[in-house]
């Protein structure tokens, strides 16, 4: 009893801090929803189940013959059963109903989503139903007869073996004598359970909409014109014998059912298999591309509907290979904000340029975000520094990992398109206290991505503050120390709520420590997605949580979204797989097939206090709405959100991952190039990924102007190659998808292009080089190799970046950073030079700047984001990047030898130097229009000089 007690109040405490945590976050209609769902279903699946197992067993046990004959092997059992009889008669139905109380409670989503189902208005093409019937009426019919149908086979068993074990059914030679008791209840129980299957076969129809062929997925022509009226006729069978198990029950005569059942069989063999297999072996077979091309095309539009790409815009790009002066004059905006800086490479230099101490740490994948600066909007590689408890090493006690340090301390932010001139990132925003470009805000972090399994924060106004807030900035000055004052989690102001944590975490210490006090608060569950993922459980969350200060708030920001896997014609993807890049792994063994899926939540988890908060970003998906009754009061308004959290959502990138790997196939919209599939494609692999190891490129937020759109916006983009392997792969180019990230700044209001998708479609023809091409390429140009093999002099690494794909100057133009990285164990990478290529031409420089000018003839005719950082080392051009430089050393000549014309190029020289000077105050300005021109202008000048010049 004492052993039980303890237990049950162990239990009881998990249950309890459940209680408090979500209560002090606000979302305890949440808790108290989950478990009385779960507690109601437990209840029923438990009665049931173990109500009919226990009168089946009654049944046969009290209307067994009184004088039957048993055999002594029989007479031998009943001995050994009798002193437990009425313990098992008891005990069998109450686990079976245990168990099958347990299985009823997992399944309170599917039941609270039926019971709340809202209608799409959308109907299915082959039945005419809502699809609501198939993303909420389906599953739960299929799980209610699921169990109804173990439930009377399982009181069928049981009837049985008692009827055997008490002498009703005994085995007499060949003989099988049935008493008159057990025959019917036998009977009637065959009777209820081949009318449950005939239930069954009838809504395996509409299963057919989601069953996946060698094809497609849907109903296809012989699924159509066989299987689905083979299944109604099957059911009505069913149904039949049945009813004539019925008559048994009354007559006494198995003849008819055990007729009924044979005919049942052998029906389900002609019909369910034999049939179909006929008509899809000699009828669609020889003829499937026009047979089933009506049955395609539901499958193409259904499938593009469900994961939100019905309304991708195709887009016709004749890409250019060849680079010719002042190409990019027209891409101006999206040259100045190409991002040179890797978020994948750059964690180390934000460390030990940031880190400060070593109790502070950076993620080793860093985010991409964009932040409006000096009214232009800049994109931005950001992280927050957070608490690493490991770096304490020997002082990691209970109270300094507990309640000393507690939280991480600030942002830290750099330009995404600047360097250094030694190559470190230019930061915006750094520094402890943090300083720079954005602003004023609460740069404590209590909530992060790696803050510790729990903290204990709070304390009394009048108490001396211990909690560590950032280390002093000069040597010799004090630390400075903080005390929490914000509501982040559940009070432990008195000993019972001690005593339940001191539980939960197996740790004395907040039961005893003296620094636990009325005022204190215990922190746990920090991770951004946990608190998502616990306070809203029907939600995929995104991979990514990413941080933006919002309103002088530091906040997480997460992606949400509604998924499922019974939307008819839709092609299912596995989830873990379609999002698997080299920023992603794959996930072993998962079973997360969907296929229908919406980006139906933002939420924002603040760093500084973990509150939550939920906004309904797509309020016209069904299965949200279904959600918001469930939960009502949960999710807020896309009207409640601030411009600047508007400002600072963007696209998620596990949902475009999910689109471009339907699109792969699916851009194809005729089905006849379907059903060939002679054009599907696929994401090529990350260039700089291990041979060993290939993983595919991930997608890259960038700013820039997508052709078919009216202005460069905050962008999502991947590529697309064609889909074959061995001898046949091809490494070039074949579309461009991209999306607009950008969801505007306005309050409560969605820009009206965000989540615009649009996919540029390259020509046959042409042979546009795929981003393995041109990493191969940039291997093995000799003056490239020739600069790598001097930076990795003294045994330096060279890091290759992310390799970028942007249309600009009417073809696609590739930039790649080039970090070096020395050995020692406080290196970290420099970003040194950059790659760019154009068609078949490469260039390799110290800046992007350069690169560009020197890729375009020597003059692109843009400005990139380094433009102010001076080349370290006069390098030459890469080969058949440009023409060769001339011989000689003689200089262009600065005098004509006519007065006049002297004068009139002294002239032109002023002209031109205005000319450089507006440019530069234009680019400054973000003016692009006034760069434009003015870049014109000296072009022009220019070009009189040289005519002066001869």
């Amino acid at each position: 009893m004492i052993a039980g007690l303890v237990i049950v109040f162990f239990i009881f405490a998990g249950l309890y801090a459940d209680v408090l945590w979500f209560d002090q976050l606000g979302f305890l209609s949440v808790l108290t929803t989950q478990w009385f769902a779960g507690t109601v279903l437990f209840l029923i699946g438990f009665v049931a189940m173990a109500l009919p197992v226990w009168v089946s067993i009654q049944v046969a046990y009290r209307l067994r013959p009184v004088y039957a004959k048993l055999n002594s092997q029989l007479d031998r059992y009943q001995q050994v059963i009798e002193p437990l009889r009425r313990l098992a008669m008891y005990g069998i139905p109450a686990l079976l109903g245990l168990f099958a109380g347990v299985a009823a409670a997992t399944r309170w989503q599917v039941v609270l989503m039926w019971l709340n189902r809202t209608p799409t208005g959308k109907t299915d093409p082959q039945f005419g139903f809502d699809v609501s019937f198939y993303l909420f009426d389906l599953p739960f019919f299929q799980a209610l007869l699921g169990f109804a149908s173990a439930v009377v086979l399982i009181a069928a068993i049981v009837a049985a073996a008692t009827s055997y074990l008490y002498g009703s059914i005994r085995v007499s030679g060949r003989d099988v004598l049935v008493a008159r008791a057990a025959r019917i209840q036998i009977a009637v129980t065959a009777s209820v359970y081949l009318l449950l299957q005939a239930v069954s076969i009838w809504l395996d129809q509409y299963s057919t909409l989601t069953d996946t062929n060698e094809l497609f997925t849907g109903a296809g022509y012989t699924d159509v014109n066989a299987t689905i009226p083979g299944r109604a006729i099957l059911a009505g069978i069913a149904a039949v014998v049945a009813i004539l198990f019925l008559v048994t029950a009354v007559i006494g005569r198995w003849r008819l059912p055990v007729i009924g059942t044979a005919l049942l069989i052998v029906s389900s063999l002609l019909l369910g298999s034999l049939y179909p297999w006929v008509v899809q072996r000699f009828q669609v077979v020889p003829s499937a591309k026009t047979l089933e091309s009506p049955y395609i095309k539901r499958n193409i539009d259904l499938t593009r509907d469900a994961y939100g790409l019905a309304g991708v815009e195709e887009v016709p790009y004749n890409a250019s290979t060849t680079a010719q002066p002042g190409a990019l004059r027209a891409d101006a905006e999206t040259t100045a904000n190409i991002r040179i800086l890797d978020p994948a490479l750059v964690s180390d230099a934000f460390s030990q340029l940031e880190q400060f101490k070593q109790y502070y740490q950076f993620p080793s994948k860093l985010d991409v975000d964009r932040y409006t600066i000096d009214k232009k909007s800049q994109d931005t590689v950001v992280a927050v520094r957070d608490l690493k408890l490991s770096g304490l090493n020997a002082g990691a006690t209970w109270v300094n990992s507990t309640i000393v340090y507690t939280h991480g301390y600030g942002v830290v932010a750099a330009y995404g398109n600047q360097r250094s001139a030694d190559g470190q990132p230019v930061f915006l925003e750094s520094g402890i206290p943090s300083s720079g470009s954005l602003g004023k805000y609460e740069p404590r972090v209590y909530f992060g991505e790696s803050s510790p399994t729990y903290s204990i924060v709070g304390a009394p106004a009048s108490s001396k503050p211990v909690e560590l807030d950032y280390p002093s900035g000069t040597e010799g000055a004090q630390q400075t120390y903080t005390t929490f004052t914000g509501n982040g989690g559940p009070k432990l102001d008195n000993p019972f709520n001690k005593l339940i944590y001191a539980l939960k975490f197996q740790s004395e210490q907040i039961f005893l420590a003296n620094d636990v006090n009325e005022k204190s608060q215990i922190l746990y569950d920090r991770d951004p997605v946990t608190r998502v993922q616990k306070v809203a459980p029907y939600l995929t969350l995104d991979s990514d949580a990413y941080p933006s200060v919002v309103d002088g708030r530091l906040k997480w920001i997460v992606d949400g979204y509604t998924t499922s896997a019974g939307y008819p014609y839709s092609t299912p993807v596995g989830l873990s797989d379609a999002i698997a890049d080299t920023e992603t792994p794959p996930q072993p063994f998962a079973l997360d097939n969907i296929n229908y899926m919406r980006n139906s939540v933002k939420a924002t988890v603040d760093a500084y206090d973990g509150s939550v908060t939920l906004y309904a970003w797509d309020d016209k998906d069904p299965i949200l709405k279904t959600w918001q009754k469930i939960f009502p009061s949960t999710l807020k308004p896309i009207s409640a959100m601030s411009g600047q959290l508007m400002s600072h959502v963007r696209y998620p990138a596990d949902l475009f991952k999910v689109q471009r790997k339907v699109l792969g196939k699916y851009h194809v919209t005729d089905p006849g190039s379907f059903y060939s599939v002679d054009d599907a494609w696929t994401t090529p692999n990350d260039p700089v990924s291990p041979s060993t190891n290939t993983t595919l490129q991930p997608p890259y937020y960038l700013t820039m102007q997508v052709p078919g759109s009216g202005k460069p916006a905050f962008t999502l983009y991947s590529t697309f190659i064609p889909d074959a392997t061995g001898a046949t792969s091809r490494n070039v180019l074949t579309g461009y998808l991209a999306v607009d990230a950008d969801a505007g700044s306005t309050d409560g209001k969605r820009a009206a292009g965000y989540g615009k998708i649009r996919l540029l479609t390259l020509p046959k023809a042409d042979t546009v080089p795929g981003p393995g091409q041109v990493q191969a390429k940039f291997n093995a140009d000799p003056a490239v190799s020739t600069q790598l093999n001097l930076l990795k002099q003294g045994q330096s690494k060279v890091l290759n970046g992310n390799l970028l794909t942007l249309p600009v100057g009417g073809g696609l133009l590739y930039v790649q950073p080039v970090y070096v990285q020395s050995t020692g164990e406080t290196s970290y990478p420099l970003l040194q030079k950059v790659l760019v290529a154009f068609g078949d031409k490469i260039a390799f420089e110290d800046t992007l700047n350069r690169a560009l000018d020197v890729l375009f003839g020597g003059d692109s005719g843009a400005k990139a984001g380094d433009t102010t950082v001076q080349p370290t080392t006069t390098t030459p051009p890469a080969t058949g990047t440009t023409t060769p430089p001339a011989t000689g050393t003689t200089t262009p000549p600065t005098s004509t030898g006519d007065p006049a014309k002297d004068a009139e190029l002294k002239s032109l020289l002023a002209v031109a130097k205005q000319a450089l000077s507006d440019k530069q105050a234009a680019l400054t300005a973000g003016d692009f229009s006034a760069y434009g021109v003015a870049d014109k202008k000296l072009a022009d000048t220019i070009a009189s000089m040289l005519a002066l010049l001869g």
